[in-house]
């Protein structure tokens, strides 16, 4: 088999891939030079999909309640309680709830079956919790949901401002097109964001907003602009509408220093050429569509859109989270960037030829689990997303899992939180079989290719959902025999929008050939700047919307911490496809709690040990990790972790369930909590070849080369029998230290397990014994020692995950001359792949200077 052209399943850059089937299960990964999302470049995550593809953990077989059944009982039972869960209760007991994983033609039919069959409006996704704010910040100011943007802006761009976007990690591709800005054009770097990230490092302005600040910020930027005579009023003549009072209501308080206004505003005034990329930071807050409107507001007013190098870009999160914004998977859209009024009804209706056409907008997603708790909805179908570990309150979401009659659950994974929930479990297709297209952030629309046959019985989401809807006397409907098929009629349907001035447009794409479709190469809907000529409204203007900060909230005492939550640089939401890598759990091995040092000296954590984080929502424990990038007040804990990869550092259960009022969008970025030292009886770490669920007061475990790592911490005795596999055991121990060790060989004589126990001293560093997994060789005795016989070269924290290379190799490559960052990548090939380890070079570099600097005085 040949290379094939495919499309990287994990953030919305979209990058293109060149993918060559190299065994049964095993792909050789390479960035594709020609697709324009990425031209070549890739990060460390879609470097390694590769390490994530096998069928480890699958979900292979329909599965009712525990036990495997037919595809003809599973699909039989569905439809047979959709139907009843209809008949006794309406069509708005039914509810989907999907992902921005899925393609667009899975999409497509999801959303066609609900709203034009079932007769509901209840399908929303998992894109609510992470773009939805901006969907409504771009229908209020253009009326459509459309990015105004393209990645070339950014390396047009003079001044380029992140609010609320850690891109170096989040987005690795496009933080390199910035940098590559800066370093051809000059462009400045503005980024907005309470913590100094590792972007934020390398900005020329980092501005510490505080939660919530952004509208009172860019209000009384685009104040400023107006005093200063910077505001385009030939533009907003022509081309906007402004409400009365809009100006005089924008205020003057930035709520960040003077001298940090002062110099955002002389960068905003002195270039024209301004991209303002705005991503969850901005849009998980109870304000989120109102920040969107405050940055849409500046541009407009300063006339700073619809040209090269100017724009407000929204940046997505997931590989086709606008692939479903387009077909409507959202509750609040109909279908092809539809609403509800009557006019757009009858449209659908007739196109679909739909007998149950939905009358209005169905449950955002904090709301539609709402229901499902309390028994209005009774029939819920999750298609590949993961709602136990990822909604906010995620203890509430899992009662109303537990509660609802119907759980039907399509994935890719055969025991993840949500899926210990359903009753109906289905096969599906994942990366690298599924075959359809995905939409970028960019409006870019690119092809998912399959690289495997279709494993065990799983099969495409259009497919299974086209076998319901055929058992529920909809076949005519759902004929579709291939993705190209529901494709085409997609992009047919994209004309009821395109008759009211959408800029939405495929249906040059409505009538394409199988090969057509089949050999399509990325393009993009809209062009470049799809508002250039006219926004969708009424009159042909872009809207000013008057924004406000929002109202303080009271503070409660018991709580005096705000919680900060988001993603870590190389996983990915509740790594389910990540954690199968063992070079992408390299970067972060445990979920941190990053504190000031103030506040954990006020409450009593140390570094590296254990704490406890509260909220009125429930409790989650996590590694301590003292951070100066972190303001006191403030604490950050990850999104990623699951009861599958730990026993107790799950976020979801943490987070206040508010929402935007307008975007129904969560805030998870601040939530009140407070923080407590966890001290266990004892530590300790353990290492198996297969994962392992160890019954300890704490755990987390990640992959590792050759098997598994496991963090433990517990109280009273230490069962080892139960955390170890049988085998040959070798122990040593020292019971005035309370340390304890033991080693498991195999049949062949290499190591098996290891267990590493101690109750007041040091464990032992993990790289080396982990090596040993894979590299066998050493002697019981450097097992049970935890380090080799001669001493090796500590080669410090992996910062470059693509390359494998150390911090001290970093170091020494700085002593040894290298002055830059192409000069450490030229020595050790650090940074030279994805970028994201670039900002963290920079940083061993300004230390090296400063510290040669100190001793030359």
């Amino acid at each position: 088999m040949g290379t094939i052209r495919t499309t990287c399943p994990y953030c919305g850059v979209g990058c293109g891939i060149n993918a060559t089937v190299s065994g049964a299960r095993s792909v050789k990964i390479v960035g594709d030079k020609e697709h324009p999302a990425n031209l070549g470049r890739l990060c460390s995550k879609g470097t390694h999909l590769g390490q994530t593809v096998g069928l480890e953990g699958r979900l292979l077989h329909p599965m009712i309640g525990n036990a495997q059944a037919s595809w003809d009982e599973a699909l039989d039972l569905v439809a047979g309680r959709m139907r009843a869960c209809i008949a006794e209760h309406g069509p708005d007991s039914v509810a989907f709830y999907v992902s921005g994983q899925l393609l667009t033609e899975d999409y497509y039919a999801a959303n066609k079956l609900m709203k034009g069959f079932i007769g509901s409006g209840n399908i929303d996704t998992n894109s609510r919790l992470c773009m939805a704010s901006a969907v409504a910040a771009h229908n209020r100011a253009f009326g459509e949901d459309v990015v105004p943007c393209s990645y070339e802006d950014l390396e047009a761009a003079d001044l380029i401002v992140l609010l609320g976007s850690n891109t170096a990690w989040c987005h690795p591709v496009t933080w390199q097109r910035i940098e590559q800005a800066r370093k051809q054009r000059g462009a400045r770097l503005v980024v907005i964001d309470p913590r100094r990230t590792e972007t934020a490092e390398r900005a020329d302005l980092h501005i510490a907003v505080r939660p919530d600040g952004d509208v009172a910020l860019f209000n009384a930027l685009l104040a400023e602009m107006l005093r200063r005579g910077r505001v385009d009023e030939a533009f907003l003549a022509e081309r906007c509408s402004v409400p009365t009072g809009f100006w005089a209501d924008l205020g003057d308080d930035p709520g960040i220093p003077a001298d940090q206004f002062a110099a955002f505003a002389d960068l905003v005034a002195a270039h024209p050429r301004m991209v303002t990329l705005f991503s969850q930071g901005s849009n998980q807050s109870v304000g989120g569509t109102d920040k969107g409107n405050a940055v849409i507001n500046l541009h407009l007013a300063m006339g700073r859109i619809n040209r090269h190098g100017a724009g407000p870009f929204s940046i997505t999160g997931q590989p086709n989270a606008m692939g479903g914004r387009e077909v409507g998977g959202l509750a609040n859209t109909l279908a092809c960037h539809l609403g509800f009024e009557a006019g757009e009804l009858a449209d659908a209706a007739a196109f679909w030829n739909a007998p149950n056409m939905c009358s209005g907008p169905g449950l955002k997603a904090v709301d539609m689990f709402r229901a499902v708790h309390d028994g209005r909805i009774r029939f819920l179908w999750v298609m590949a997303t993961n709602p136990a570990v990822s909604m906010p309150d995620a203890g509430f979401v899992r009662e109303a899992l537990a509660r609802c009659p119907t759980v039907v659950l399509s994935d890719v994974i055969a025991d993840t939180d949500t899926a210990g929930l359903a009753d109906i479990r289905l096969p599906a297709l994942g990366w690298g079989e599924k075959d359809g297209t995905v939409t970028n952030s960019e409006r870019r629309v690119s092809r998912q290719r399959p690289l495997f046959a279709e494993p065990g019985k799983a099969r495409a989401d259009w497919q299974i959902l086209c076998d319901v809807a055929g058992r529920m006397g909809w076949g005519h409907a759902f004929a579709w025999r291939t993705a190209a098929e529901v494709f085409r009629e997609y992009a047919a349907m994209t004309a009821l929008g395109v008759r009211r001035g959408k800029a939405l447009d495929l249906t040059a794409w409505a009538a394409c050939t199988a090969r057509e479709y089949d050999t399509m190469k990325p393009f993009q809907w809209g062009g470049a700047h799809p508002l250039a000529d006219a926004f969708p409204t009424p009159d042909g203007k872009a809207r000013l919307i008057a924004v406000a900060p929002p109202a303080a909230r009271p503070r409660d005492p018991r709580f005096p911490l705000r919680l900060n939550t988001g993603r870590y640089r190389d996983h990915w939401h509740t790594m389910t496809r990540t954690g199968l890598s063992a070079k992408l759990s390299t970067h972060r091995r445990e979920p941190l709690l990053e504190v000031h040092g103030e506040d954990a000296r006020a409450h009593g954590l140390a570094d590296g040990g254990l704490a406890r984080v509260a909220t009125p929502h429930g409790e989650a424990v996590y590694r301590v990790a003292v951070s100066d990038g972190q303001r006191a007040g403030e604490i950050f804990v990850p999104m990623h972790w699951t009861d599958a990869m730990g026993s107790n550092g799950r976020t979801g259960r943490l987070v206040q369930p508010l929402t935007d009022p307008v975007s129904g969008q969560p805030g998870f970025k601040d939530t009140p909590a407070r923080i407590e030292p966890v001290v266990p009886e004892w530590r300790a770490f353990l290492l198996t070849r297969e994962p392992v669920a160890p019954a300890a007061a704490y755990w987390t475990r990640a992959r590792v080369e050759g098997g598994w790592l496991a963090e433990l911490a517990g109280e009273g005795t230490v069962d080892a029998d139960a955390f170890l596999p049988a085998g040959e055991r070798s122990e040593a121990a020292d019971m005035a230290r309370g340390m304890r060790r033991i080693v498991v060989r195999g049949a062949d004589g290499e190591l098996a397990a290891a267990l590493y126990v101690t109750r007041t001293g040091e464990l032992p560093a993990r790289d080396w014994i982990v090596r040993q997994f894979s590299r066998p060789g050493a002697s019981l005795a450097e097992w049970l020692a935890g380090r080799p016989a001669t001493a090796q070269a500590d080669r410090g924290p992996i910062v470059c995950v693509c390359n494998n290379v150390g911090e001290q190799d970093v170091r020494a490559a700085i002593a040894a001359g290298a002055s830059d960052v192409a000069a450490v990548g030229e020595k050790t090939c650090a940074g030279t792949n994805c970028g994201s380890c670039r900002p963290i070079i920079s940083r061993l570099i300004d230390e090296a200077r400063a510290a040669m600097k100190e001793a030359a005085e």
